[in-house]
């Protein structure tokens, strides 16, 4: 791939990640509509490591004090047998990714061979994307992370697995689902945003693993600039978000969603 490709997926990966607007089908995007080559497994490791960085480092804090009440829980650490919401919110986050690794590990090649197409995209887009509108104008708003509960956290963990049909939008369906239950908008993004590091993981230690026992070349400038491109995209996509999203809702992003949608209909018709 070129520099310029290299470049532009990038960007799309880390600006989009988090957003509720689909980052698989960005990336699927140049190669339906513009006949850009297939990014490939190394591009595809650099991106994950990209935005797997940029939410942990964004999140560092959350992270390392769910990490060792995580570790307390099970009996090691200076919190050994301590109980704590960040043991706890660790645990849901933990089991509420299974869905995602099961359904992910058993219907990749499926979803691979039968999903990654402009028709579903528009479709899943559009779909989606109505139902992310009737979460934003429906939502009480009335409940905390901390009574969100194990059910509620499983039920968004379960909502995941849809997000491996491109165009559905992990963040998007996981906030959705979050408003749904009560969350506020920023509290449905911030949960989404810890959900991701377990469901950035996954897909990324599997790429890695098909990278490092393939034949494939590495190409370490385009790993690095991809990397690097993603995480910065992908750490001020957070930061502003979570600073907006209470001030402009959900419906500029249902709206984009629709013209996309409908954009790649009239495309693929035309």
């Amino acid at each position: 791939m070129s520099i310029f490709e290299v470049f532009i997926l990038s960007l799309i990966q880390g600006l989009t990640e988090f957003l509720p607007i689909s980052s698989s089908a960005h990336l699927i995007l140049p190669s339906a509509v513009l006949g850009w080559q297939d990014q490939g497994q190394v591009l595809d490791v650099a991106l994950h490591v990209g935005t797997l960085l940029a939410v942990v480092m964004y999140f560092r804090q959350e992270v390392a004090s769910m990490a060792v009440a995580w570790f307390g829980t099970i009996g090691i650490g200076p919190e050994k047998n301590k109980k704590s919401f960040d043991g706890t919110l660790a645990w849901w986050i933990l089991l509420a990714s299974i869905p995602l690794g099961l359904v992910g590990f058993l219907g990749h090649d499926f979803i691979d061979a039968n999903l990654r197409s402009a028709a579903v995209i528009a479709a899943t887009t559009i779909g989606f994307g109505l139902l992310l509108g009737f979460a934003d104008i429906k939502a009480k708003e009335n409940v905390s992370i901390e009574n969100l509960g194990f059910k509620g956290a499983m039920i968004i963990g379960l909502s995941q697995a849809l997000a491996l049909i491109p165009g559905t939008s992990r963040s998007g369906i996981t906030m959705t689902l979050g408003m749904m239950l009560g969350l506020t908008k920023e509290n449905a993004a911030r949960f989404s945003f810890l959900l991701s590091i377990p469901g950035i993981i996954m897909p990324g230690g599997y790429l890695t693993y098909k990278l490092i026992s393939s034949t494939e070349a590495v190409d370490w400038q385009v790993l690095g600039l991809g990397s690097v491109l993603a995480f910065f995209s992908a750490y001020a996509c957070i930061h502003y978000f979570l600073i907006l999203v209470n001030k402009i809702g959900m419906m500029p992003f249902v709206i984009y969603r629709l013209i996309l949608g409908f954009g790649l209909l009239w495309f693929l018709l035309g």
